[in-house]
C-alpha cells in the first residue's frame, strides 16, 4: 500500500480525481435513469419534473463554464501561493489523504452553514435548494458563484501543510459523496450509519422548506458536525422540498439567476446604507 502511494504526486492525484469524477457522473446518470423509471411507475413523472431535471443540468453547465474559464486558474494558483507559507510539510500518504478528507468535510460544514446564513452567499446557494423535486439531478443544480466560497474555507488546510492537490482531491470526494444523497429511493440506513454518516434521509431534511427542517443538516460526509453544533434534525414528517418563496419556473436562466435578482430587489427596497449592508450579511430571512 505504501509503495503505491509513494508513486503519487500532486498532478497524478489530480488525474485520479478527474477519472473518479467522470466515472461517478456515469454512475449518477444510470441511477437517475432508475429514479425516473421509479417516478413513471408511481405516476409522478410529469413535464414539470422533466423540465426541472433539464434545468438542473443546464445550471450545472453554466456553473462549469464560469468555474473553468474564470475561476480554475485563480483557485489553483491561490492554493499554490498559500502553500509557500505552510506551517508544516505534510506529504501525500494514505493517512494524510484520509485526514485531509475529514478536515475538508469539517471545513465544508462551516462553508455550507455560511451559505445559508449570509444573504449574499445564499443568493447563489438558493439555486441548489430551489427545486421542488429531489433526485440525483438536483445534485448538479448549481448557482453562479458556488465555485467562489469554498476557497476561503479550504485555504487553511493548505496553510496547515496539506498538499494543494490533496486538498482539492478531498474537496471533490466530499462533493461526490453527497451526490447520491439526493434521492428518495433510499429511506433509512442501519442506525449506526445514520448516527455518524450523512445519509439520504438526513439530506432530505436539509432540502426541506418545512419550518422544523430549515437550516438543518449542513454536513457533507459526516452528520456528527451537526450533532456537535446543534444543527441536526431527524426526518420525521414528510419533507416539502424547495425554498419558502418558490420560483415556479424550470427556465434555466431564471433558475440560475433568481437568487441574485431577488437580492438586488431587496437591496433596492432596503432604506439606507445600514439596512442594505444587513441584506448582504445577515441571514436571508
Amino acid at each position: 500500500m505504501d509503495t503505491l502511494f509513494d508513486t503519487l504526486s500532486g498532478p497524478s492525484l489530480y488525474a485520479l480525481e478527474r477519472a473518479i469524477d467522470e466515472w461517478f457522473f456515469v454512475i449518477a446518470m444510470v441511477f437517475l435513469g432508475f429514479e425516473l423509471l421509479r417516478y413513471a411507475i408511481k405516476r409522478r413523472l410529469t413535464l414539470n419534473l422533466l423540465g426541472d431535471t433539464f434545468a438542473n443540468f443546464a445550471t450545472s453547465a453554466m456553473f462549469i463554464g464560469i468555474t473553468y474559464f474564470l475561476l480554475a486558474a485563480f483557485y489553483l494558483s491561490a492554493y499554490l501561493t498559500v502553500s509557500q507559507f505552510a506551517l508544516f510539510d505534510i506529504g501525500i500518504h494514505p493517512v494524510s489523504i484520509l485526514a485531509c478528507v475529514v478536515l475538508a468535510d469539517f471545513a465544508y460544514y462551516w462553508e455550507h452553514r455560511f451559505l445559508h446564513r449570509v444573504g449574499v452567499a445564499w443568493a447563489t446557494h438558493t439555486v441548489h435548494h430551489s427545486s421542488p423535486h429531489f433526485n440525483v439531478s438536483v445534485a448538479y443544480r448549481f448557482g453562479p458563484m458556488d465555485g467562489v466560497w469554498p476557497l476561503a474555507f479550504h485555504l487553511p488546510l493548505v496553510l496547515i501543510g496539506f498538499d494543494p492537490y490533496v486538498v482539492f482531491f478531498a474537496e471533490v470526494i466530499v462533493q461526490l459523496y453527497q451526490t447520491l444523497l439526493h434521492t428518495e429511493v433510499v429511506r433509512k440506513l442501519p442506525r449506526p450509519i445514520e448516527a455518524v454518516m450523512n445519509t439520504p434521509s438526513h439530506h432530505r431534511v436539509h432540502h426541506g422548506s418545512n419550518p422544523e427542517y430549515i437550516d438543518k443538516n449542513y454536513g457533507g460526509i459526516f452528520i456528527i458536525w451537526d450533532k456537535l453544533f446543534g444543527t441536526f434534525a431527524e426526518e420525521k414528517t414528510r419533507v416539502v422540498y424547495g425554498i419558502t418563496e418558490p420560483i415556479d419556473s424550470v427556465n434555466p436562466l431564471i433558475v440560475f439567476a433568481h437568487g441574485f435578482t431577488r437580492l438586488a430587489r431587496q437591496l433596492r427596497k432596503a432604506p439606507g446604507f445600514t439596512a442594505k449592508l444587513a441584506v448582504l450579511v445577515r441571514p436571508p430571512a
